[in-house]
């Protein structure tokens, strides 16, 4: 009876039933379209985005425990929406190979050693290897960020390798170290001498030592067989790397103030969100002042534990310093100046003069 009754409503009102159908299927509809929308907005708020951080240093380094700090921080701010994978050592690339890597898209992120990667996409960045052209980390970075000529190579040097500076993270001054006495410009010649860089080699050979190309990873076993036993190094550096179990002199004065900086892949960074953008360079900021202001205590805390091991540094005064300063202004600055647009060193002289 019930199902006659039924039959009977649909077959005098067709219209009623089709109309009810047709309701219903877009009410369907709706709510399928509506779910569907929740999911992907669940997906896009939800995404994660990843990146690699390779540094060559190890983890004891200054400049890898800031590296470290930069990525923890981050990771703790982006609440799920950005994760920085990272990789201390040279477990992904050496300290040559960083750059290359960022600009490549090999990684995302990578601690970069600036007199090591910038000078062979411009020359001009040795500027900064010129013994007693800039006093302070500050006065070295503001050159090349406020001062035109100065900001002209780091544009070049940026735009040429896809990358931006996220992280001032440096590794300290430089001063030479050596398994051998070291008093002064005559206890130099002849040794055998690590050199990293280019505008290394100029004083090296000013002062009489034989030169050897070798990386950062190569140096331990390098001194523990004799290959080297003179390399120049921010302090930090021989305790980080145990250097110092083989180097037994150091000598004063630093030469230059070695940068080093976490940089990003410009592409990769651009295709960040906004906020997300900004906190890698918050982050980088707040840490960046922390490592630097650490590391010149560092350096120096460095030392003090380098005698305590029985170590000798001297540091070069009256006569001995005169004959050294001599030497580098005479013999190894013109050299070094050869490699450097001469507009370049007029504005980095002016600008430090000031």
């Amino acid at each position: 009876m019930q199902q006659e009754r039924w039959a009977r409503i649909v077959w005098e009102n067709p219209m009623t039933f089709r109309e009810s159908t047709q309701r219903l299927k877009v009410s369907c509809a709706v709510v399928a379209v509506g779910a569907i929308s929740l999911i992907l907005t669940g997906a896009v708020s939800a995404q994660e985005y990843t990146a690699r951080l390779s540094v060559h240093w190890g983890p004891t380094h200054h400049s890898a425990i800031h590296a470290k700090m930069f990525a923890d921080e981050v990771n703790k701010r982006a609440d799920g929406r950005l994760r920085i994978d990272y990789f201390p050592s040279g477990q992904l690339f050496g300290v040559r190979e960083q750059l290359g890597a960022v600009t490549s898209g090999a990684i995302e992120m990578g601690g970069i050693v600036g007199v090591v990667s910038f000078p062979p996409i411009n020359k001009n960045f040795n500027v900064v290897s010129i013994t007693g052209m800039f006093d302070s980390y500050g006065e070295q970075r503001a050159f090349f960020q406020d001062d035109p000529t100065g900001k002209a190579v780091w544009d070049d040097i940026t735009k040429k390798s896809d990358s931006v500076l996220l992280m001032y993270d440096p590794v300290g001054p430089v001063m030479t170290f050596s398994t051998q006495e070291l008093n002064g410009v005559k206890s130099m010649s002849g040794l055998k001498a690590r050199a990293l860089i280019g505008a290394e080699r100029p004083m090296w050979e000013a002062l009489g030592a034989n030169t050897v190309s070798m990386p950062t990873g190569e140096v331990y076993s390098g001194l523990q067989t004799g290959m080297i036993d003179t390399i120049n190094s921010p302090p930090g550096s021989i305790r980080a790397f145990s250097w110092w179990e083989y180097l037994t002199h150091g000598q004063k004065p630093y030469q230059y103030y070695a940068d080093a900086y976490i940089m990003a892949n410009k592409t990769w960074f651009n295709g960040l969100p906004q906020d997300l953008q900004q906190l890698l360079i918050n982050v980088g900021q707040e840490v960046g002042q922390i490592s630097t202001d650490e590391i010149l205590k560092t350096g120096e805390e460095t030392l003090t534990e380098f005698q305590e091991r029985g170590g000798i540094v001297t540091k070069l005064e009256g006569d001995a310093l005169a004959e050294f300063n001599t030497l580098m202004s005479d013999k190894v600055i013109p050299v070094i100046a050869d490699t450097v647009d001469a507009d370049v060193i007029s504005a980095a002289s002016a600008f430090a003069a000031n």
